[in-house]
């Protein structure tokens, strides 16, 4: 049994066809096949049922398939720390799209300066996708504002964020100097999409306080919820690093929760069995800098 065996088994577990397994690692069919058979004849067990033309993981097969990536992801460290020696070092950083629309650029810039000899790498997406990623050890490092599900990631909180009410300044709302929940009831809203931290924070604070909303707009971008507040009559709870500049101007209105509810923090997540390299160490410098926002 080698890495190689562990590799094909989980492409095909991840397919879940050999053909397609094939394809992804650039082999021939027959190559997988026996790839899996002898893993089979190595552990004594199935690993697949093959029904009507179709695999489907067994039970060993995936306790085999949560040990093999643990196996592959710290194989993959070990040749990638002695690649460091020789080559350039490659970082990839995951980031929420909050993080990535009003944190990233700046923060890249700086990282960019400090280890210049270093090849990045930013993948965007919301906080369930980063933590995808990084269980699938496709992403080094992840900054997330949403809570973090495994227990195999370690989640520190590093720059402080808070949500407000935000709506365009010929919204009746915008003349309130304060809220309630009840005021919320009915009202219509610009969301992001499911698996965004932002979302799950604003859903869990309405289903404490027995709140329904209409979503009128759902949308993943925090340009798009700007757009929705502003020419839609929409409503949203927005982190206020993302709308700095419209606050300045006067065209959108805030309104920061009375109680603090709604106050976060950016996290820095990592896999617990993840090396912590010098570019991680960095990184984690460089976001102290960023710790508060400037509006308040």
């Amino acid at each position: 049994m080698t890495i190689r065996h562990l590799k094909i088994f989980i492409a095909v577990a991840e397919t879940g066809k050999m053909s397609l397994a094939a394809k992804k690692l650039y082999l021939a069919q027959p190559t997988i096949s026996q790839a899996i058979h002898e893993l089979e004849e190595h552990y004594q067990t199935r690993l697949f049922d093959r029904l009507s033309k179709r695999l489907y993981i067994t039970v060993a097969g995936q306790e085999l398939l949560t040990l093999a990536r643990n196996a592959v992801r710290s194989f993959d460290d070990l040749e990638l720390r002695m690649e460091n020696y020789t080559r350039t070092e490659h970082f990839r950083i995951g980031a929420t799209v909050t993080v990535g629309s009003c944190l990233l650029p700046s923060l890249l810039e700086d990282f960019r300066q400090r280890r210049p000899q270093t090849d990045t790498f930013s993948f965007i997406g919301n906080t369930a996708m980063i933590e995808e990623k990084l269980l699938k050890a496709e992403l080094d490092v992840g900054v997330v504002e949403g809570a973090i599900k495994s227990p195999d990631l370690v989640s520190i909180p590093m720059v402080e964020d808070y949500l407000v009410l935000a709506c365009s300044k010929d919204h009746p709302f915008a003349s309130l100097t304060s809220f309630g929940p009840s005021d919320l009831k009915g009202q219509d809203f610009v969301m992001r999409e499911r698996g965004s931290g932002t979302r799950a924070l604003f859903e869990e604070y309405l289903e404490a306080n027995h709140i329904r909303i209409r979503c009128r707009i759902e949308a993943p971008f925090p340009e798009a919820m700007k757009h929705a507040i502003l020419y839609n009559h929409c409503m949203a709870v927005i982190s206020v690093r993302l709308i700095e500049d419209e606050l300045q101007k006067g065209t959108i209105r805030m309104l920061p929760h009375p109680e603090h509810a709604w106050n976060r923090t950016f996290n820095l997540v990592y896999h617990k069995d993840k090396v912590f390299t010098e570019s991680i160490l960095h990184l984690k410098n460089l976001l102290l800098q960023y710790r508060r926002p400037e509006i308040r």
